[in-house]
């Protein structure tokens, strides 16, 4: 039975599990909801029966007193005593006694019951007149009665009445002269309909509003849930197109609450998403552009060479072309391959003390040709001593190479690039700087990122990917440096980098 029991358990969760969020939320609110009107309904019933129970066992007592006090006290009084008995009670006229407790009992729902000390009713007044005299005995009652002092209680007093009532007692002392003791007993009952009759009523009331609450509340909740679920929804719709390919989706940000900000959040992630699958295509489609040209002429000098079409004479120019090709497509797998490991983080930093300036000199020198073919100026080379610092000598010779291959790129005819190494007491701080038209502002915070390339302004740059700067970036980050931009649009433009004087080691070389 236990393993049934956790069957259905286990099952009715599953099936509970793969609800939408409406109906779990809707669920939920209702069964709270219904549980706590439960939980209202029977605290409040205990409380009601539990009052009117004592106020109905107060006023017996208090009618119990009354009778009593006045049977002692007006008509017993003067009744004949005879100290050889408790029964004295027996002289007095009964019916004397009779309509005064007809007196008491008028327009309630009262029977009183006077009985002598061993328990015998001889006077009994009745409403209802469904009891006759001095066959009734209630000794289980007097006893109590006459032990305790008092008596209190529900029942069918001896099975005189079909259904419980209420019952009262307390015993009839009569101290004057020479009795000085109880001489009876009082008994008043009374009936619990009026109890159970308010009872009723307060229920139905309850109940009827606890309805048309639970209807208003399914409404409310309906609405709220509904509401609540709706952009959650959207979302859901949103992230499908997302799988298809299409990023256009936006979710209407309507709360300023959790959802709302899900909602900001969602829309952050769509727009770089759709930022990052147009950067993914230009990325490809460059990448196709980069590897396919210089390919086809690497083919198309080979074939010439190969097939007799380019003279013997001309065999060492286009040789060279197709070296330089070559070298450009190994230095495009070289950073793809970097950019590989540095995502990943795997790129390790192979730490050696080598001169900056030999790295500056040597990739200047390669650029030699094209420097003179445009007339620029070299600026500072003359006025920088070593600088010996510590890293990848690679690694560095990259960034070097990178930062000067973008400044060739966006000089003016004409125009110069001026370098600059300088040491601080924790640094060494390597600066270049070019004329040209520069980077306008709002674009300078973005130059770093990967596959960003500046606006159509510059988009001469055919064959950049837009990752030299970003592997700028990432492998002074991984030496513990920084490096940053500045520019004066339309006048020049500034790369720093620092390398810290002491080797620094990352624990996590992923940037």
């Amino acid at each position: 039975m236990r393993l049934g029991n956790n069957f259905f358990g286990f099952k009715f969760i599953r099936v509970y599990n793969k609800q939408s969020l409406f109906i779990k939320y809707m669920s939920m609110s209702l069964i709270i909801v219904f549980f706590s009107f439960l939980v209202l309904g029977t605290i409040l019933t205990i409380v009601i029966t539990n009052y009117w129970t004592n106020e109905k066992i107060s006023t017996l007592q208090n009618r119990a007193d009354s009778v009593g006090n006045y049977l002692v006290e007006k008509i017993l009084s003067n009744a004949p005593i005879d100290s050889s008995t408790t029964y004295f009670i027996d002289s007095y006229d009964l019916d004397t006694i009779q309509r005064t407790l007809e007196l008491f009992a008028r327009d309630t729902d009262t029977d009183i019951f006077v009985t002598k000390t061993n328990g015998e009713a001889f006077i009994i007044q009745s409403n209802e007149r469904i009891f006759y005299t001095s066959t009734i005995y209630l000794t289980d009652v007097v006893e109590q009665t006459l032990m305790t002092g008092s008596y209190s209680g529900t029942g069918t007093l001896g099975n005189i009445y079909k259904s419980d009532r209420f019952i009262v007692a307390r015993p009839l002392s009569y101290t004057q002269d020479r009795s000085g003791g109880n001489i009876g007993v009082i008994i008043v009952t009374a009936s619990g309909k009026d109890i159970t009759s308010f009872t009723d009523m307060i229920l139905r009331i309850f109940i009827l509003s606890a309805v048309a609450s639970l209807v208003l509340s399914i409404l409310a909740i309906s609405i709220f849930s509904y509401n609540m679920v709706k952009p959650l929804k959207q979302m859901a719709k949103a992230a499908k197109q997302f799988g298809k390919g299409d990023f256009s989706v936006r979710v209407k940000e309507t709360t300023n609450d959790e959802i709302g900000e899900l909602a900001v959040a969602f829309n952050n992630m769509a727009d770089s998403l759709a930022s990052s699958e147009t950067i993914r295509k230009s990325f490809v489609a460059n990448v196709s552009h980069e590897l396919k040209t210089p390919m086809t002429t690497i083919a198309g000098f080979i074939d010439g060479i190969l097939d007799g079409t380019i003279a013997p004479e001309k065999h060492r120019y286009y040789l060279n072309i197709v070296s330089d090709e070559i070298k450009r497509l190994s230095r495009l797998v070289h950073s793809m391959l970097n950019l590989s490991r540095i995502d990943n983080g795997e790129l390790k930093i192979n730490y050696n003390r080598f001169d900056l300036l030999t790295i500056l000199v040597t990739t200047v020198i390669t650029y030699e040709q094209e420097l003179d073919k445009r007339n620029i100026e070299v600026r500072g080379l003359d006025s920088i001593s070593p600088k010996f610092v510590y890293g990848d000598k690679d690694l560095i010779h990259q960034v070097v190479y990178n930062l000067i291959e973008n400044a060739v790129k966006f000089t003016d005819e004409g125009g110069y690039i001026e370098f600059d190494i300088k040491e601080n007491s924790d640094k060494t701080v390597f600066r270049i700087k070019n004329s040209g038209q520069g980077i306008r502002k709002e674009e300078l915070s973005l130059v770093f990122d990967r596959f960003y390339k500046t606006d159509k302004s510059r988009s001469k740059d055919k064959k950049g990917l837009g990752l030299g700067l970003y592997l700028v970036r990432s492998i002074i980050h991984l030496h513990g440096g920084e490096v940053k931009a500045d520019s004066v649009y339309g006048e020049y433009t500034v790369f720093e980098f620092t390398l810290p004087k002491k080797q620094t080691r990352k624990i996590d070389s992923r940037v």
